[in-house]
């Protein structure tokens, strides 16, 4: 595509399909780079625009967008707006039913959709990996690229991975997107997804509609000051941040009671309570939220006009964020700091239990790679083929299962294992039709084959189960072949199918040495983390105390350095 028409061909989808009449800073340029064929990063401000950069190509390349995004809220606010401008796009993931998701995957077998929005442990299913196997994947978009970093503030091992998915899937340019990447974070997106650094694209932090304010408080008065701030000023959209799901109750309890509307949001609510309080916040102009840090992440509400922090965020990085879900629809909106010592010991407690002990990293090592893992009777492959329960690994050795994965990456990437493609240990399938309907749509092999799966299977009440491991051995079949067939007749509506137990492979591809030195190893790069960790909390506590100018400080932290206050 040439650069000129591509230009002239995103002027007017943007003005078309989404309504705008031009593009905001930094949008053309990324979205250039990607119509050229390149990769590209951007990071801008929350509220900037980035979600323009990877839905405005999806209409113009000619296959399938993929969105990876850690946040379900984010999948379907986004989803919403794109089908009310008539614009395919679906997501998969953990709230769908057996039936929606059926419908996801023949839109994507059928190349109905636009945009796949799916969380970065979608990867781990081997029936999705499968499918967009055999998709053509025209743009792999990252949101929250700057979890690829254990330089930045939310790092997860799951990011390292996504650079080598999009590679097996054959994409055909990426692009990584965060509002919040310090230069060195910014140089390891670059690395890590291989994108060229001039086709890196940030535009400045600073939003000239926003009120800073720092206020210290003490944990006894903090509630009256809160109530004070919502009682006088102009009711309007309001989000309350808070560190624990307790304390999100608790608050919004006591708003509630002195006459404000507010409902508390959090992890701990079912799927459908945070949906329902969601909808209720964007349908509202006066909703006040009491939410942990998820709330927010790519809600589509341009109106927020304060937030307040009623503890301490636990950097200037998620600061930057959860202030920037404010003013989006440039009007004057308030952002207060209240600043409580008493936070201190809860947020740095969070810290340190991500930090195991020197003893659970051995013993970690020692179930790993321990002789006695080696199967009598097998052959030296098959003694070093592990397969695990990670939910299990953690209670074993009491590690918590973020910090386990990052540990089992960092053995990875220091080439002492290799991670395979996870599966389901329990494939269960109940029939929607009759055994013989089902194989009257196929002729020869594959209806010997079918029929051969249906004889493996042993049935309970109402549902099949199906060893398929035992089945691919008894038939000399590959385990895969089982999966997709299985698959294709739950796609078909013959069959409902149901899959639990996700399990982990790993190859080793070599002992350590010394499992002692590789555990003090481990135990380093974890302090070393909890350092960082430490350090990005007492940046939050200089940042309120100093007396300058709180906008000019957070854009030095990004690399910004501002002309005036």
């Amino acid at each position: 595509m040439k650069v000129e028409q591509a230009t002239d061909d995103a002027a007017k989808v943007l003005r078309e399909r989404f309504g705008f009449d031009g593009f905001r800073p930094g949008q053309e340029a990324v979205i250039g780079h990607l119509l050229d064929g390149d990769s590209a990063a951007a990071v801008f401000p929350t509220g900037a625009g980035k979600s323009i950069c990877y839905q405005l190509p999806a209409l113009l390349l000619p296959g399938l967008t993929i969105v990876v995004s850690p946040l379900i809220a984010l999948m379907k606010d986004q989803i919403d707006q794109l089908r009310k401008r008539g614009i395919a796009a679906e997501r998969m993931d953990s709230t769908l039913t057996a039936e929606e998701s059926r419908a996801v995957y023949g839109a994507v077998q059928n190349n109905e959709l636009r945009l796949l929005y799916v969380a970065p442990e979608r990867f781990n299913n081997e029936r999705f990996r499968e499918l967009i196997g055999r998709t053509r994947v025209s743009l792999f978009a990252v949101d929250e690229a700057h979890c690829i970093s254990e330089w930045g503030h939310n790092f997860r091992p799951d990011y390292l991975k996504l650079a080598r998915f999009a590679r097996l899937c054959n994409a055909e340019r990426l692009l990584a997107l965060t509002a919040t990447a310090t230069p060195r974070v910014l140089d390891d997106i670059c690395a890590g997804f291989d994108i060229s650094p001039e086709c890196a694209v940030r535009t400045g932090f600073y939003r000239s509609n926003l009120t800073l304010r720092a206020r210290a408080v003490s944990a006894l008065e903090r509630d009256a000051m809160l109530l004070e701030r919502l009682s006088t000023e102009p009711a309007a959209a309001t989000v309350v941040y808070v560190a624990l799901q307790r304390t999100a109750e608790e608050v919004a309890s006591r708003l509630a009671a002195a006459g404000q509307p507010a409902r508390p949001y959090h992890a701990g609510m079912s799927d459908d309570e945070r949906t329902s309080v969601q909808d209720w916040f964007i349908a509202s102009r006066d909703a006040v939220v009491v939410a942990t840090i998820a709330f927010g992440m790519g809600i589509d509400k341009a109106n927020i006009r304060y937030v307040y922090h009623y503890n301490l965020p636990k950097s200037i990085e998620n600061y930057s964020q959860e202030i920037g879900r404010s003013g989006r629809d440039g009007l004057p909106s308030t952002c207060e700091l209240f600043v409580c010592p008493d936070d201190l010991n809860t947020l740095e407690n969070f810290v340190y239990g991500d930090t195991p002990a020197l003893e659970s990293s051995r013993s970690l090592l020692d179930e790993l790679f321990r002789p006695d893992r080696a199967q009598t009777g097998g052959s030296a492959e098959e003694a070093n083929e592990l397969d695990l329960s990670l939910y299990e690994l953690s209670n074993r050795h009491d590690i918590r299962p973020l910090v386990l994965r990052t540990l089992l990456t960092y053995l990875e990437l220091d080439g002492y294992l290799e991670e395979g493609t996870p599966f389901y240990a329990s494939y269960q399938f109940k029939p929607l039709i009759s055994a013989a309907e089902i194989l009257s749509h196929f002729e020869g092999e594959r209806r010997e084959f079918i029929a051969g799966t249906f004889r493996q299977s042993r049935q309970a009440k109402i549902w099949f189960h199906i060893d398929l491991v035992a089945a691919a051995q008894a038939a000399s079949q590959p385990r895969d072949r089982y999966v997709r067939a299985l698959d294709y007749l739950a796609q078909q509506g013959w069959i409902e199918l149901k899959v639990e137990g996700v399990r982990n492979r790993f190859r080793r591809l070599g002992s350590p040495e010394d499992l002692g030195l590789l555990a003090q190893d481990l135990e380093g790069r974890t302090l070393e983390r909890e350092r960082r960790e430490l350090a990005r909390l007492h940046d939050v506590l200089e940042l309120a105390a100093h007396d300058g100018c709180l906008a000019a400080g957070i854009s030095e932290h990004f690399g910004e350095t501002l002309a005036t206050p």
